[in-house]
């Protein structure tokens, strides 16, 4: 039985690692969002539109899954963007029940300007930690990442 003076976790959980990559994500992530509001966007239409981009003709299901958010959000997402016209839904060639997604010219442009204000943090993050700490901890990310899919 657990008492009520029982602390509930150790003095050292905020020194876990996992707890210093949540703390970088949202510290990236509120910048991002600080940044990206003067263009009307938020990070999340960055990466959808990013997501798009870089594979033309997404349905919103599989964006879903690779994005790890429901279909729901998703769907309000595109929606939101199909409204300002960056996004367009085309029926699938061979499934008509399945829409793709393609940027407009109006989603390109942009992504060019939100893409540009990215760059921007990214370069912020490298030139402080240089060049070797960039490859050590872009090395290291992807060694988390692989261990965390191989758990």
């Amino acid at each position: 039985m657990i008492r009520d003076d029982e602390e509930p976790v150790g003095l050292d959980a905020l020194d876990r690692v996992t707890w210093a990559l949540r703390r970088a994500e949202l510290a990236v992530q509120t910048l991002k969002e600080q940044r990206l509001r003067p263009l009307g966007m938020a990070a999340a239409h960055y990466t959808l539109l990013m997501s798009v981009h870089a594979e033309p003709g997404l349905a919103g299901a599989e964006l879903a899954r690779r994005l790890n958010v429901t279909p729901q959000a998703i769907a309000s997402l595109v929606a939101r963007l199909e409204g300002r016209g960056q996004l367009e839904r085309r029926e699938h060639p061979r499934h008509r029940h399945v829409q793709e997604l393609h940027l407009t010219d109006a989603g390109r442009e942009t992504l060019r300007a939100a893409d540009r204000v990215i760059a921007d943090i990214e370069r912020h993050i490298t030139d402080a930690l240089g060049p070797d700490g960039t490859t050590r901890l872009r090395g290291l990310l992807n060694d988390v990442a692989k261990t965390v899919r191989d758990a």
